[in-house]
């Protein structure tokens, strides 16, 4: 009996420090399977580095060498922090909390970015990361495979987004799509400066349905976009703000996508002219809604490992359930994303249902 073709899908990995373990997991677990083909991938801040490590490792030896290289990649950065003054408080580690919201290194260094800017702090611009990158990339191989690879940042002049691109993908362009503006000076590339991408797409989607001819795209979600309670605290406060903010572009995004696909389906509109794309996300909600802002910077490899078997987890448990929809529909629930002045105006509220599960290629 012959082998059943492979499915080819498309990747947005999330920003978020190093909650992006969880998308090596996730990555960890597809690469795996064996039964997709990856043709394109878009990260920002930590996905872009996802991103470029997958494109890195797919060029030196296929799925197995990829997943070895995201290891690798991961073990380098948790390695490198162990030197950090930043580091989990004894009551943290008492209580069991990854966070660092009780580390004196760590509220020291919020309170002062406050009050000045890197160009004061760090003048001579000392990043590592940048090393880390610098030493287990080889750009080489990431502009030479063909995976097509997508690194979003934020011009900070003109406020719109920039997506670099194959062959022209460099450890700046990753750290550009990774720099957070009170910690790092912008990053300049071609007499432009760069902040953080996440700020205009986190990740950026269009590329991918420009760009790629599969039309599955899988968004690996890491800023969850829906809590139940309103923050209280000072500490939950900021950490809602920062997951509304990195997710803003994206939600714009998905609005856009959702609302062209009805637009192609109800006016019979030309499919490839149109481009449109079936959406699916693998997340772990629960996990990421416990762990508050502060924990994108704890860098333990247990913490680590851990977010690596919760995406692993996660990319099974949506393989099992919607690997049959690949090509087919999207998976994922568009109703919260549209609001009731954004539904299409030949909609009457009787046919929301209906409308809904046509978006979701149901009927």
């Amino acid at each position: 009996m012959a082998a059943p073709a492979e499915k080819v899908i498309e990747l947005a990995l999330q920003g978020g420090g190093s909650h992006g373990a969880f998308t090596w997991g996730v990555l960890d677990r597809l690469l795996e399977d064996g039964r997709l083909r990856i043709e394109g991938v878009s990260g920002t801040s930590a996905g872009a580095m996802n991103a470029v490590t997958l494109a890195d490792g797919m060029a030196r030896g296929g799925p197995e060498e990829a997943r070895r290289h995201l290891e690798r990649f991961w073990w380098t950065t948790s390695a490198a922090a162990q030197f950090s003054p930043i580091q989990r408080s004894v009551i943290d580690r008492f209580m069991g909390n990854w966070s660092l919201d009780t580390s004196p290194t760590y509220i020291a260094a919020d309170l002062v970015s406050r009050l000045f800017s890197p160009y004061d702090l760090n003048p001579f611009d000392m990043n590592p990361l940048r090393d880390i990158v610098r030493q287990t990339i080889d750009f080489d191989n990431v502009n030479r495979t063909d995976l097509k690879v997508f690194l979003t940042a934020t011009n900070v002049r003109t406020g719109r987004p920039k997506i670099f691109r194959q062959p022209d993908v460099t450890a700046e362009c990753v750290m550009a799509s990774a720099c957070l503006p009170t910690m790092f000076k912008a990053v300049e590339i071609d007499g432009e400066a760069y902040w953080d991408g996440g700020y205009m797409g986190n990740p950026a989607l269009f590329p991918l349905v420009d760009e790629c001819e599969a039309r599955d795209c899988v968004l690996i979600q890491i800023n969850p976009f829906t809590r139940s309670e309103v923050p209280k605290s000072a500490a939950d406060i900021m950490n809602r703000l920062n997951e509304i903010t990195f997710n803003a572009a994206l939600i714009k995004e998905l609005r856009s996508i959702v609302l062209l696909w009805e637009l192609i389906h109800h006016e019979n509109l030309d499919r490839q002219a149109y481009r449109d794309a079936r959406i699916h996300v693998i997340a772990d909600n629960d996990t990421m809604q416990a762990l508050g802002v502060s924990s994108k910077m704890n860098a333990e490899w247990a913490f680590l490992t851990m977010l690596r078997d919760k995406g692993r987890a996660a990319a099974a448990a949506w393989l099992e359930a919607h690997f049959d929809d690949i090509g087919v529909r999207s998976t994922f629930d568009v109703s919260w994303v549209l609001e009731e002045s954004l539904r299409p105006a030949h909609l009457s509220e009787d046919a929301d249902r209906a409308y809904l599960r046509r978006v979701k290629g149901e009927g």
